[in-house]
């Protein structure tokens, strides 16, 4: 992992965001009986979040078939700032101390084993925002679908203060 330049330890992920030139969306509306985040203890899990933007799905499909790897790691990327919108509205972006774990789903044609390099979409988003305290366990899984026919779904678990 590469160190955080000087200065820039200090900066808060609220702030991280506004350098990047990031907003965080709206939270997502659940599709279902569940809720887009819950903390327990000094932990906030949540939902697997979709890579929805303005309500709308960006993309369906298979990733490997009609979805590259490159489009996949950007909604990747929308997943996860979908989940810092989640855990923002629960306890506030800048509570968050560390990014413990993160799942990621991809919806994968028959042989594609790229699932790692597309979940990269969502883990190199939480070290730009968090430094090293983005660093998290990860798995990255290949299904065969997901809701809505979603190619991607990653759900993460932070630590909190």
């Amino acid at each position: 992992m590469t160190p955080e330049p000087e200065g820039r330890r200090d900066l808060t992920p609220a702030s991280r965001l506004a350098e990047l030139g990031i907003d965080l969306p709206p939270v997502v509306a659940p599709l279902a009986a569940y809720v887009p985040a819950v903390r327990a203890g000094n932990l906030v899990y949540t939902a697997g979040q979709l890579p929805i933007q303005d309500g709308e799905l960006l993309s369906t499909g298979k990733v490997g078939a009609g979805v590259s790897v490159e489009q996949a790691k950007e909604l990747a990327r929308v997943c996860a700032l979908n989940a810092l919108a989640a855990v923002h509205s629960l306890v506030g972006i800048d509570s968050v101390t560390r990014v413990v774990k993160v799942v990621g789903f991809v919806a994968s044609a028959p042989g594609f084993n790229g699932q790692p390099g597309v979940v990269n979409g969502a883990s190199e988003l939480f070290t730009e925002v968090f430094g090293e305290a983005g660093a998290h366990a990860r798995s990255a899984v290949g299904v065969s679908e997901l809701p809505r026919d979603a190619p991607v779904e990653v759900e993460v678990i932070v630590e909190v203060a």
